[in-house]
């Protein structure tokens, strides 16, 4: 599934971000930046050892924040290290701070000019954003992005299962038929 934001798309696709052909991926890092579980394991162990040893020197990451490496191992030449909120019950800046985390990747995506980011449903593994939620959020953030910026122009949404995906389609179809009438 996909849709046209000004001259980019955003699209949706069930995989595996690892395997992305995009000129950089966002991994759902924590702050520490130094591997975990979920995508931030499979990313680190996809990219190799020297994904670690640069990620070493970065100081880790503020929540909402990103930080870029090269991307090793992996098809796409850079990671952006993106790292989400705990869900706690959602009145506690958890939407603001996932907002900030997929606009500082898109930055840092426009600064190089990338043409091509693959997300991955940032917060909604181990971290327990609702993934319906979380979704709102993502395309609100990115769409706000789309229109005001050249690149990047096609922004992916990798999900792992087929569940994801469809919560994903769902979400997109209301938010996009939402914002449509307003």
């Amino acid at each position: 599934m996909q849709i046209k934001i000004q001259n980019a798309v955003l699209e949706l696709a069930q995989g595996d971000i690892t395997k992305q052909d995009t000129d950089a991926i966002v991994n759902a890092a924590n702050s520490s930046l130094l591997g975990g579980g979920g995508v931030d394991g499979a990313i680190h162990r996809a990219a190799g050892p020297q994904l670690l040893a640069e990620c070493r020197t970065l100081g880790g990451c503020a929540t909402g924040d990103a930080k870029i490496t090269r991307g090793y191992n992996l098809p796409a030449r850079y990671i952006i290290h993106a790292v989400g909120p705990v869900y706690r019950d959602g009145t506690q800046g958890e939407a603001e701070l996932l907002a900030a985390c997929y606009r500082r990747a898109l930055e840092i995506a426009n600064a190089h000019a990338w043409r091509s980011l693959a997300f991955p449903a940032i917060s909604t593994g181990v971290y327990g954003y609702p993934m319906a939620d979380a979704a709102r959020v993502a395309f609100a953030t990115i769409r706000d992005f789309l229109t005001r910026h050249d690149t990047p122009q096609l922004v992916r949404m990798v999900l792992y299962d087929a569940r994801a995906l469809q919560t994903h389609e769902n979400s997109m179809r209301e938010f996009f038929a939402m914002s449509a009438e307003n």
